[in-house]
């Protein structure tokens, strides 16, 4: 198949999916707005969206429709068997204005929870992507409930998970040489967080948590991935309690260093607000036989079981997140057993390449009912 995307190409989660379309020996061209970055997929032929600028300055509105005329010339030279956007308010947005069919859509999750709710236009957007789709796929049902309220037929969408690589995001000796260069020394437990410093993840309430946890078990060591609008203040935050010693904000890991750092750890956390599924980080953290704790909302509880491989605490609460760290941190028996449950649970529901394998099939219905 002839293959062509609408999506971020600077997003790890666009790279993977293209990616495997790439390798199993599909033509893959992705239109976005952005640039790969460091290790793009190989195979996978990139066609940049251009703003219209006057100067250095984008020309809102008319930058629009210049894009959208951009995407639909790329549509019609490249005439690919099937367009398929990830995102429905953006790319989506713009994919079904250009009308070509079969085309598919995969939000995001905040593009049909939170964004119809902020203005008429975004609602509208969304449903008129969400109509014009021959198909859609999501990561949680709770999305299906939310398209299907704004108009989608249920019938043409389906819950397909992006998937964890296992064989990369696995059980593995620790990396000492990453451990060294943290400054953690190898007797001291590790807790980490993967998600963005922007308030939607609410680090804070980690954050708050830490001295709670370090009263219990002094010995503990947080890392903090990502950046984000709120890094200064959450750093400044662990210095006024007294802990930047104890916590290490690492910046935006590599993501073929995240293995590595998983491996490194004893116990995940998650104290997002929001999800569209369950966070990659979540089930990369799962896969990597790590106890997990994160916050009770969307469709966690259909991954994580409560006692069995980690903890589900209600948002913003840093006295129970603690509590659950602790719990965990002081047994490395229970770490263990809730580690290996997790695994099993990604093997066994989130594979990436089970997933991917889906979509093709997908893609393979679609085309053989456009071309009977």
């Amino acid at each position: 198949m002839k293959l062509c995307y609408l999506a971020d190409a600077s997003s790890i989660h666009t790279q993977r999916w293209v990616k495997y379309f790439a390798d199993v020996g599909h033509e893959v061209h992705l239109i976005s707005q952005k640039p790969f970055g460091a290790n793009p997929p190989a195979d996978v032929r990139l066609h940049l969206l251009q703003p219209l600028k006057i100067g250095n300055t984008p020309v809102r509105g008319i930058n629009l429709a210049f894009q959208v005329l951009q995407i639909y010339r790329n549509i019609r030279k490249l005439k690919p068997d099937l367009l398929h956007a990830h995102d429905a308010l953006g790319y989506g947005f713009w994919g079904a204005l250009c009308q070509f069919h079969p085309f598919v859509i995969t939000p995001w999750g905040s593009d049909v929870v939170v964004k119809p709710g902020e203005s008429w236009f975004f609602k509208w957007s969304v449903k008129f992507a969400l109509k014009n789709a021959d198909f859609i796929t999501c990561d949680a049902d709770h999305l299906v409930e939310t398209m299907t309220a704004l108009g989608a037929a249920q019938a043409k969408i389906r819950v397909i998970y992006f998937g964890v690589d296992t064989k990369r995001f696995c059980p593995a000796p620790q990396n000492d040489a990453l451990r060294a260069r943290l400054g953690i020394a190898p007797h001291c437990p590790v807790v980490i967080s993967l998600r963005s410093l922007n308030p939607i993840y609410d680090i804070e309430s980690l954050v708050r948590a830490a001295p709670l946890v370090l009263e219990k078990v002094p010995d503990a060591r947080f890392i903090i991935a990502g950046n984000g609008a709120l890094r200064t203040q959450l750093e400044q935050l662990a210095s006024t309690l007294g802990i930047a010693e104890q916590l290490k904000f690492v910046g935006a890991i590599p993501n073929h260093e995240l293995p590595d750092y998983l491996t490194l750890s004893d116990v995940y956390v998650s104290t997002s607000l929001s999800d569209g599924g369950l966070a990659a980080s979540t089930a990369e953290a799962m896969a990597c036989a790590l106890p997990v704790v994160i916050t009770d909302f969307g469709d966690n509880r259909q991954w994580v079981a409560e006692g069995k491989g980690g903890f589900l605490v209600p948002l913003r609460n840093p006295a129970i997140l603690a509590d659950k760290i602790v719990y965990l941190l002081e047994s490395a028996a229970i770490r263990r057993v809730f580690g290996a449950f997790n695994r099993q649970v990604i093997l066994e529901r989130n594979d990436y390449y089970t997933e991917m394998a889906k979509v093709e099939r997908i893609y393979q219905a679609l085309l053989e009912a456009y071309n009977p």
